[in-house]
């Protein structure tokens, strides 16, 4: 099943995804929620019954007003998250930034997955993205997948941790990479490099959806896991591909680890962290490594991404530039 959000009359709306086709819930059935906010928190009761009628839908055994996708304006499939989490789940994209950096891989990252907390306010759809000119000092994608958590938890165990999530979609971690650098110095973060935009979309797909793609997780590893191939192509160039089978730490472990002495909430997202080639970041290191003459690429204004993960769909984002002087850079203090 397809759980699309976008506007209606200004107002959100959420709506099933059929064969190109949306409906809208509330239109379905009385009982189902007008927003993925609400399906979320009602997922017990909701999804049984959107579910049902999805697969009439998709059977043509059910008549209901139907709207073209493309006469829409999608928005974030879940528009109010409660928090944002990125994990660090790809061994290639980790052991490969670290090479390119001269840094050995470390053996942490086999012991447990890790994440961080981003900017859940700032998580956006499909379409434009406006970013300060501070950003374009090295702006960066970067192609993740991301799931939402549907009930709320605590302590959570990996071998049941796949019943918590509600659904998959497309991810793209938006990075400045000269600022998250910066602040890396520090010893804390990524913060202000990461937390101006990052994208979800073009909606959200749940797990019944995927069982074709569905493979058993990698060696010791517990959890779901799904055959699905990942790209991203900037300007109609393709620039990266992966597969969501390389994941090497499961959403379920992830959850495992989060859900520790923490209870976790209906509308929070997880992110993967990026694949391998998955961002400008490694591939640039990898250039160079390979030819000292290697131009490097980072986004520019008006530039036009595509991500895709087969089974998830396309999310499209174009980068726009804020036209005010301000630079972080007049935050800085000089101590001398």
């Amino acid at each position: 099943m397809k759980l699309v959000s976008y506007l209606k009359e200004e107002q959100e709306q959420l709506a099933l995804l059929v064969n190109g086709f949306l409906f809208d819930t509330d239109n379905l059935n009385p009982n189902l929620p007008v927003t993925m906010t609400m399906f979320l928190n009602y997922w017990d009761d909701a999804f049984p019954i959107a579910h049902s009628i999805n697969r009439q839908l998709v059977e043509g055994t059910s008549r209901y007003r139907a709207i073209p996708v493309d006469e829409v304006e999608l928005i974030a499939p879940v528009t109010s998250p409660t928090s944002c989490r990125d994990a660090y789940a790809f061994r290639q994209h980790v052991a490969t930034a670290r090479r390119n950096r001269n840094a050995p891989m470390i053996p942490e990252f086999d012991q447990f997955p890790v994440f961080y907390f981003t900017n859940h306010n700032s998580i956006t759809g499909p379409g434009k993205i406006i970013c300060m000119p501070d950003h374009f000092n090295k702006l960066d994608f970067e192609l993740e997948v991301a799931i939402v958590i549907c009930k709320p938890g605590k302590n959570i165990k990996a071998s049941e941790a796949d019943e918590y999530v509600g659904g998959y979609m497309i991810m793209n971690d938006f990075s400045a990479r000269t600022l998250q650098m910066e602040e890396m110095k520090l010893n804390l973060g990524p913060a202000k490099g990461k937390d101006f935009a990052t994208t979800i979309g073009p909606w959200l797909v749940t797990a019944d959806e995927l069982e074709e793609f569905k493979i058993a997780p990698k060696e010791n590893h517990t959890g779901n896991a799904y055959n699905l191939k990942m790209k991203c192509s900037v300007n109609g160039v393709q620039v990266s591909e992966g597969n969501f089978a390389d994941m090497d730490w499961t959403f379920a472990e992830i959850i495992e680890r989060c859900s520790y002495g923490v209870q976790l909430y209906p509308g929070d997202i997880i992110g993967s962290g990026t694949v391998g080639t998955g961002c400008f970041l490694e591939l640039n290191g990898t250039g160079k490594l390979n030819d000292p003459n290697y131009q490097e690429q980072w986004l520019q204004p008006g530039d036009k991404i595509e991500m895709e993960v087969e089974g998830l769909g396309i999310l499209k984002n174009t980068i726009e530039k804020d036209e005010s002087d301000f630079s972080i850079l007049d935050l800085k203090r000089n101590h001398s």
